[in-house]
């Protein structure tokens, strides 16, 4: 360790603190190993904020491991609508079915049974082992690596995989005996509540004064990190088409970004300039659909919206369209379509947004509370 009596000093303060100031969070009031690995997965990308009422509804829907590797993916679909990045629900399950498969239904207490399965990385092993069954193991998130990289003054780039590795085995080190589940979660807490990215409460932090960053006067530059690049733009073209109180909607293939989700039918503009001009955006839209199989005469565009994935910016642009005149709305497709009301939109999994903009057709249609 770089420097032992400080790591020493870190370890029994960060502990006392934790103690003291922790958050009651419905997660902490469980060693129970199922518990705690759907709070890591849904935490990842997500606020605390957010996942709370999530993690409840999911843990009555699906309350064991058996219950959730017997499920149909569309209901674990359903129950995590709008937390976003689906893979981590359907890598959840996957790995249940692993768990009841190769463990007989008893979550695993061994460090390589537990990172063999679907979804879960070098952090998320660390936090199961360490919380649920308090074995020493590091945990080092975004949070952690701050904290640590401040705290002793590390100038390595925190996004290379080689000073990761380095901040796992500093965590690992600074570890107090029998107190990992403790340590682990009041390393995440610092980060999280006072050894924060942008303002860090430096008056307030248990560690303050020996932090080795704030001491030279540069907790606001560390970490070192190298910017990610920002998400690609992506302008697509969407129909709404309505018949009845009902509309349109079709399933995404089986593989890739929101796989088997429900969606407004759509496609990709060539660039800005066709999704932004009416008439081109317009034939665009039809001739796209129809190379799909999807028949229709886009008629106005009736709104926008735009969604950020990590890597992808979509600006969508929506269509109310009519099936065109001379033939079958429908023709051979590969993808599903079916017509759905208000009910449906209540059953099917929909990405946040898509269900944004259809719970708002529904709103504003007549007599669609009964559709379905």
């Amino acid at each position: 360790m770089k420097d032992r009596e400080a790591g020493l000093f870190f370890g029994e303060e960060l502990l006392a603190w934790y103690k003291r100031e922790c958050r009651d969070l419905p997660w902490r009031r469980s060693r129970d190993p199922y518990a705690i690995w759907v709070s890591e997965i849904m935490l990842q990308q997500t606020r605390v904020e957010t996942v709370i009422p999530y993690y409840h509804r999911f843990m009555e829907r699906f309350p064991t491991i058996g219950d959730l590797a017997a499920a149909p993916e569309e209901d674990v679909l359903k129950a995590w609508e709008g937390l976003g990045y689906y893979s981590r629900a359907r890598n959840l399950q996957a790995a249940a079915r692993q768990v009841m498969e190769l463990h007989g239904g008893k979550f695993p207490r061994d460090k390589a049974s537990v990172s063999g399965l679907k979804g879960i990385g070098p952090y998320t092993a660390g936090a199961i082992l360490s919380i649920a069954f308090d074995q020493p193991e590091p945990a080092v998130d975004g949070n952690v690596m701050r904290v640590l990289s401040r705290f002793f003054d590390l100038d390595g780039d925190i996004a290379k995989p080689a000073v990761r590795a380095g901040l796992e085995k500093l965590a690992k080190e600074l570890i107090p005996d029998g107190e990992a589940a403790a340590f682990n979660q009041g390393l995440m807490e610092l980060g999280a509540l006072v050894c924060t990215p942008r303002s860090p409460g430096c008056l307030s932090c248990p560690v303050m004064e020996r932090c080795a960053g704030r001491l030279a006067g540069r907790e606001r530059e560390l970490p070192v990190k190298t910017k990610a690049k920002a998400p690609k733009p992506v302008y697509r073209l969407a129909a709404l088409i309505e018949s009845e109180g009902r509309v349109l909607v079709r399933r995404r293939p089986e593989e890739g970004l929101l796989a088997r989700m429900w969606e407004l039918p759509h496609a990709e503009a060539p660039n800005e300039s066709v999704w932004s001009s009416a008439d081109a955006a317009a034939d665009w839209l039809a001739g796209a659909l129809e190379a799909e199989g999807l028949r229709i005469q886009p008629v106005r565009c009736v709104g926008e919206t735009e969604h950020v994935f990590t890597h992808l910016h979509w600006y969508v642009k929506i269509w109310s369209a009519e099936p065109a005149a001379g033939g079958p709305l429908l023709r051979e497709t590969a993808q599903p379509y079916r017509w759905i009301g208000r009910r449906e939109l209540a059953e099917l999994a929909l990405p946040k947004v898509f269900k944004t903009l259809l719970e708002e057709f529904f709103d504003s249609e007549p007599g669609s509370e009964n559709a379905g």
